[in-house]
């Protein structure tokens, strides 16, 4: 099949969330398949020295090929954060849309989408919509998020032929806003297999960050807003009962004001000596930290799954989420523990792992089971399944 994959935010843009990890993975694993992937994004800087292949111009911005993937950069004319108009897809649509077989688009909230969605509703080529987690207005602009919905979220939503939902608590949610469960397919987010079968050597993180081998670490990564919990962290911290514990929180701010919060935070708990912010940590720097760490912490609001988590997982690292996240029906007693959305719960799990050696080490030795579970390749495969049945019921209809 010849797969089209539309998202706002694509690599090597990698700060404003894990969409680009996400479409990245699923789309090599698809091409290992022996399909042919394009992915459609909006371009939002410098392209030079990422590690891709030949930046080639075109008429909709720029294009790029990298191991076997072509990914077509359009133009953007104005941004607000990720929102972008990109008028070129205009022209990409109309230009190439009927080569492709299926399209799957990401997310919600922007305009691509909604343009792709709307040249496949005219030209009868079907679509699959994977809402990210966004059907629930959980963070800031919520007036232009419910102007979104109200003018451009029902015919893109309700035309496609099927919905991504990344964990049952999602599925739960789309079945709440009215969408019929048996047009929902749940597919939990994956990790590259390839990618986390070579670790870094232990230590190397620790080394540059001053922490000793013997000491605790905690890790937190992920974009810094409210709704991911971090703040929960440093109020668990005095409540430990491993006063030497050290807290390593990482990633790109994603809230103005929010990292000096988290600071202040920590001084009037008398903790920040045991609190490193170590800023965003991509690639190797990532999974250096994640094989550092003694646990990975994720205790948001809300997450449809966390995929910082299984990135943990999938480096041998056992994590404590709240039961508002996604990936907790996978992990819980299995690679991890799950706790409440508060500090005291939050404090009283890290407690329960890190003071048992026994429990830790068995989480540890069963991350590997839920790593296999959700590793890329395998979940490829269902998605290949859904795409094939979404293309024979367009042309089943076509046909009547």
């Amino acid at each position: 099949m010849r797969i089209l994959k539309v998202c706002q935010t694509y690599y090597p843009y990698l700060a404003k969330g894990g969409q680009p990890t996400k479409v990245r993975g699923i789309a090599r694993a698809l091409e290992l398949l022996g399909h042919g992937v394009t992915v459609l994004t909006a371009h939002l800087g410098p392209l030079t020295g990422e590690r891709l292949q030949a930046v080639k111009p075109d008429q909709w911005g720029w294009r790029t090929e990298s191991g076997g993937i072509e990914t077509v950069y359009l133009r953007t004319r104005l941004r607000y954060r990720t929102l972008t108009l990109n008028p070129s897809v205009t022209s990409f649509c109309r230009e190439r849309l009927r080569e492709f077989d299926i399209v799957h688009v990401y997310g919600l909230y922007d305009l691509l989408g909604p343009a792709v969605a709307w040249f496949c509703r005219r030209w009868k080529v079907p679509y699959v919509v994977e809402p990210l987690g966004m059907t629930r207005s959980i963070d800031r602009s919520f007036w232009l998020k419910g102007v979104w919905k109200k003018f451009l979220g029902r015919d893109y939503l309700r035309s496609a032929a099927t919905l991504i939902a990344t964990s049952r608590q999602e599925r739960e949610e789309l079945v709440g806003e009215g969408f019929p469960s048996e047009k929902i397919l749940v597919r939990y987010n994956g990790v590259d297999g390839e990618e986390f079968s070579k670790l870094p050597a232990r230590g190397g993180f620790r080394k540059s960050a001053g922490i000793p081998d013997d000491q605790p670490m905690i890790l937190f990564l992920g974009r810094l807003v409210p709704r991911k919990g971090a703040d929960f962290l440093i109020d668990a911290l005095p409540q430990m009962a491993d006063g030497k514990a050290r807290l390593v929180i990482a990633g790109p701010e994603g809230e103005n004001g929010y990292v000096e919060f988290l600071k202040k935070r920590a001084c009037r708990l008398k903790v920040e000596h045991r609190v490193l912010f170590a800023g965003p940590l991509y690639e190797e720097s990532k999974k250096a930290a994640l094989v550092d760490a003694d646990v990975f912490v994720l205790a948001s609001r809300y997450e449809n799954f966390g995929n910082s988590a299984a990135e943990a997982v999938a480096c041998g690292t056992p994590v404590v989420v709240s039961d508002r996240c996604g990936i907790a029906e996978l992990v819980d007693r299995r690679a991890g523990l799950v706790t409440g959305y508060d500090a005291r719960a939050v404090a009283l799990a890290l407690n329960e792992l890190l003071g048992n050696a026994s429990l830790h080490a068995r989480l540890k030795a069963g991350c590997a089971g839920v790593a296999r579970q959700i590793r890329w390749d395998g979940l490829a495969e269902t998605m290949q399944r859904c795409y094939a049945d979404a293309r024979e019921n367009v042309l089943r209809q076509t046909s009547v």
